[in-house]
């Protein structure tokens, strides 16, 4: 178990009076807490970041180099036990998504209460982390691919609207075939290929689990597991063993699908 007390962090984030502010609050509010490294741009994050191995990485959304979003995804390579927090200017959506509690985030500007609070869910992952598990969310993916079409609607105005996958082109046998994504059960990966399920049929296609986040709405469809998004509309009810993991299942098909912890706050209330 890691000790709250030895906890470092790097910041990355390229507006100087931004970067010197939030470690001032945090000096404030977790004085435990040793700032090791500060980055101005993406790149340097990485670099800061894959040498120093820290505790969390505060990371900026906009960034010059890399976006905070494409760290976050070479720190699963580089350092897959630092926690991740998003500082962000996005509201609604992206909030939202965030919390589903799987990642952390900080809104621009930084309010202390809400750094407070992103401060005591730290700590308390911190210190209940598995110690043989990367604290890295499974589903950091899909929080990333939220923000991707947040940021590309905030690019096209107000009234950009973020248009998602329909249909699914998969092959059946030697026939090419269109799934309406409404009649889709859930989806499941092998890495290469993602198993596409209805509840007359199955397919195969080529495209992998994690581009599929990037495409279908996630009020609708979500990720359960490393390899397995479900259509929400299709959950009969979730169960749960006696070591409190959760299993869905599934309308009009038999397969049950196994809920993973990093995804089993979505789940609370059932």
């Amino acid at each position: 178990m890691t000790n709250t007390g030895a906890a470092t962090a790097v910041l990355a984030e390229d507006e100087t009076l931004l970067r010197q502010f939030l470690k001032k609050k945090l000096e404030k509010l977790w004085p435990e807490l040793s700032v090791v490294g500060e980055a101005e741009h993406g790149l340097a994050a990485v670099e800061l970041i894959a040498a120093l191995k820290p505790t969390v990485a505060f990371l900026d959304i906009r960034m010059p180099e890399l976006t905070g979003l494409e760290v976050a995804t070479r720190i699963a390579e580089v350092s897959p036990d630092t926690h991740v927090v998003f500082v962000t200017a996005f509201h609604e959506y992206a909030v939202a998504a965030f919390d589903r509690g799987a990642v952390d985030y900080v809104l621009k500007p930084i309010a202390e209460d809400r750094l407070i609070t992103t401060i005591e869910r730290l700590k308390e992952r911190i210190e209940n982390e598995d110690q043989d598990a990367p604290t890295l969310p499974e589903n950091l993916s899909q929080l990333i691919s939220t923000l991707k079409r947040e940021m590309r609607g905030a690019a096209g105005g107000a009234s950009a609207q973020v248009e998602y996958l329909r249909w699914i082109k998969a092959s059946l046998g030697s026939t090419l075939k269109l799934i309406d994504v409404k009649d889709v059960l859930f989806l499941n990966s092998d890495e290469k290929y993602t198993r596409v399920v209805t509840a007359g049929e199955e397919a195969l296609i080529r495209k992998p689990l994690r581009e599929m986040l990037d495409e279908l709405d996630p009020n609708i469809f979500w990720q359960i597991h490393r390899g397995t998004i479900v259509n929400v509309n299709a959950i009969a009810g979730v169960t749960r063993d006696f070591r409190g993991d959760a299993t869905v299942k599934v309308k009009d098909h038999k397969e049950q699908l196994k809920v993973s912890r990093p995804f089993s706050h979505l789940f609370k209330q059932m």
